[in-house]
């Protein structure tokens, strides 16, 4: 009995000591990438490029040569002003054997035609399928296609990147460089990398990234997809083992989105907020530093819901905030319409506020709009001259008593060390002429004074009026 066990002691720890051994001189990968390789694609996208015009890029716009140049491009039969192709390339992979596929969004961005090559099998030859977009995420660089094939495809599965851990295999495949299919093996080199996007969720590794590998995937060892392959930092374009992949449990919740919706719907909770540093944590009275204080509250379901600037939010939902780039991707990633609890430190003692949160592409496509309207209301104000102008407005002209007809600049402000001023334009003059042409617009009159410039002209001719007399007034071009 007791040699027995001796025996199997033996026994296991000769296999304990090949399995050490076969780890140390490194096992072949090959099993494992032909097992996921078929549904791995490369992903090639055309566009259309407007045509130069002129000899751009071979003399100075002006240049006494120019002519010369364009007649000897004309000789050899290139029209710069002919439409061209634009082509790139970059890697995807397939989710479900009924064609979705998963990239890159700055591979496929803009493009006019997308076409999905499919690692030839087999001996197979290769195929290309034309892809249409389902969705795309500007914030995560995620953008989710649809192919039509006749029959199922082979496709990978997402695993959790959360049980990445620093130190561990990892597999990269992709297109790098337009090379064809391609494998590159390293290690997980770092975890929670944040680069530039609020949602930012990185696995930086050395595997292998070139340009071209965008939109590929990162396996683990169980041939699971942990992260899309996007970004490098390198100092001449190439690989030099500093590579970032979107983590995959960022990336499952932006496809399911695109998938379901073509678009995404991040929670939005309408907060400005900031990190407590340890000196704001001690004048709050807070144990640690920790938490995202809130620095305002403008309209949205926070000021709905009672929060105020100045509480620090230590709680969201259930879990604990531990400063505002994890509050940020947690509030993103919960449910629109879903009612979460915020705890708050508030006045010394912790309180807890229902919110209902809102959708934060909403909310952003408001602020899209309120600048674009103060922009313009910028543009209906310009300096131009020595003048400060405007376009007439039904309102402008009541006040005025204008003709309602009347079209035209109105000089809401001259400044007295300007030509205009010496010359007697004064607020409340009205310009209807540039150039001898009508202006209802600062536009207008901008495209007037660039034409003046173009013929040589170094003045401007205006025609002002003022209390319903014409007067016209000659205005340098000149810096």
């Amino acid at each position: 009995m007791v040699r027995l066990m001796w025996l199997t002691i033996v026994g296991a720890l000769i296999v304990l000591a090949q399995t050490v051994a076969a780890q140390a001189r490194g096992e072949s990968l090959a099993p494992l990438a032909e097992q996921i390789s078929p549904a791995v694609v490369n992903i090639t996208t055309s566009t259309l490029v407007e045509g130069q015009t002129g000899p751009q890029g071979i003399v100075p716009e002006g240049s006494p040569f120019e002519d010369f140049f364009r007649e000897f491009q004309d000789r050899n039969g290139d029209d710069d002003n002919r439409p061209r192709r634009s082509n790139a390339l970059g890697s995807g992979f397939v989710i479900s054997e009924d064609g979705f596929i998963v990239t890159n969004n700055h591979v496929i961005a803009e493009a006019d035609e997308i076409l999905v090559e499919f690692f030839p099998g087999d001996g197979q030859p290769v195929k290309e399928l034309p892809a249409k977009v389902i969705g795309t995420d500007e914030k995560t660089d995620i953008a989710l296609l649809k192919v039509e094939a006749t029959g199922p495809l082979k496709y990978v599965t997402f695993g959790d990147s959360d049980t990445a851990r620093v130190g561990d295999w990892v597999i990269a495949m992709g297109n790098p460089l337009g090379q064809g299919f391609s494998v590159s093996a390293g290690i997980v080199s770092a975890r929670n990398r944040a680069l530039s996007g609020s949602y930012d969720d990185y696995i930086q590794t050395d595997a292998a990234i070139n340009r071209g590998n965008s939109g590929g995937p990162l396996f683990n060892m169980d041939g699971e997809v942990i992260g899309v392959n996007t970004a490098i930092l390198s100092p001449n374009g190439g690989s030099i083992g500093i590579g970032f992949s979107m983590a995959s449990n960022v990336v499952i919740k932006v496809v399911d989105q695109l998938r379901e919706f073509g678009e995404t719907r991040r929670g939005w909770l309408g907060v400005r907020i900031q990190d407590v540093t340890e000196d704001m944590a001690e004048a709050m009275g807070l144990d640690k530093p920790g938490g995202a204080l809130i620095s305002d509250v403008p309209e949205g379901p926070a000021k709905e819901a009672g929060l105020l600037a100045g509480d620090v939010i230590l709680s969201f939902d259930g879990v604990e905030v531990e400063d505002t780039r994890g509050l940020v991707r947690q509030v993103g990633e919960t449910t629109v319409g879903k009612s979460v609890r915020v705890v708050v430190h508030r006045d010394g003692s912790t309180q807890t506020v229902l919110v209902t949160l809102g959708r934060r592409e909403d909310a952003e496509r408001v602020e899209e709009e309120e600048v674009e309207a103060i922009e313009e209301q910028d543009e209906e104000n310009k300096d131009i001259l020595g003048l400060t102008v405007s376009p007439l407005t039904e309102t402008l002209r009541e006040d005025m008593g204008l003709d309602p007809e009347m079209e035209g600049l109105v000089v809401s402000n001259v400044d007295e060390a300007s030509e205009a001023f010496a010359k007697g334009l004064r607020a409340g003059d009205v310009i209807t002429e540039a150039g001898q042409q009508k202006v209802a617009s600062i536009s207008d009159l901008e495209a007037r004074m660039e034409e003046a410039r173009e013929a040589g002209r170094k003045s401007l001719l205006l025609l002002v009026r003022r209390g319903g007399e014409p007067r016209f007034v000659a205005l340098s071009l000149e810096e």
